[in-house]
């Protein structure tokens, strides 16, 4: 893999405790079961920004680590200042390599997978994000289930020109499985919906 994960801050008796605290309610202060991490997530209620993830890319560049530079979480790249490397910063081309560090909650990682895991990103900056995502599955599961695509989380493709991903996911799918595939993610197209029950 081409991530590093350096650090996890934050817990889940943290985010347990702070969802708690919302609504008037004693510290409990212990794990979370699976099933309630995966509902919080996919509810995205503010608590879990109480988790956050750093991590490294080694060597990624230049112009790939700029698309990710693009999004709301913090991220340190290395400098290509002429007056700090000594290389002319004219003469370095799109790929040279730099290092990219990023810190991102998991109310930014969801954000930022929904553009970057869709076949509209660039490729090469798309395989970053499956990375990513894959590295983080070792760690923290139930986050890396809920960092898909935009048309996933939305549950149509809102991109100008499709690339016919979503269509090709949804077609396979069983009336039972659509229902549970709405209900994980929190968003129901009712155009689609009804269009799919009147051809069955």
């Amino acid at each position: 893999m081409k991530t590093k994960i350096i650090k996890v801050k934050g817990t889940w008796d943290e985010v347990l405790d702070d969802c708690r605290a919302t609504v008037g309610k004693s510290e409990l202060q212990k794990q979370p079961s699976t099933e309630w991490k995966k509902k919080i997530l996919i509810s995205e209620h503010s608590p879990i920004r109480d988790i956050s993830i750093k991590w490294k890319w080694e060597n990624i560049k230049s112009w790939i680590a700029t698309h990710w530079s693009r999004h709301k979480f913090e991220c340190f790249i290395k400098t290509q200042r002429t007056d700090r490397t000594g290389v002319n910063r004219d003469k370095l081309p799109q790929d040279a390599p730099v290092t990219f560090t990023g810190d991102a909650n998991c109310q930014s990682l969801i954000d930022v997978m929904r553009k970057r895991l869709c076949f509209q990103a660039s490729a090469e900056t798309r395989m970053y994000a499956e990375d990513l995502k894959m590295t983080i599955r070792t760690i923290e599961p139930e986050l890396a289930d809920v960092l898909v695509p935009n048309c996933i989380y939305r549950g149509f493709c809102p991109e100008l020109t499709p690339c016919g991903f979503f269509e090709n996911y949804v077609k396979n799918l069983s009336k039972e499985e659509m229902i549970s595939w709405a209900e994980r993610y929190g968003q129901y197209n009712s155009q689609f919906y009804a269009k799919r029950s009147e051809s069955e």
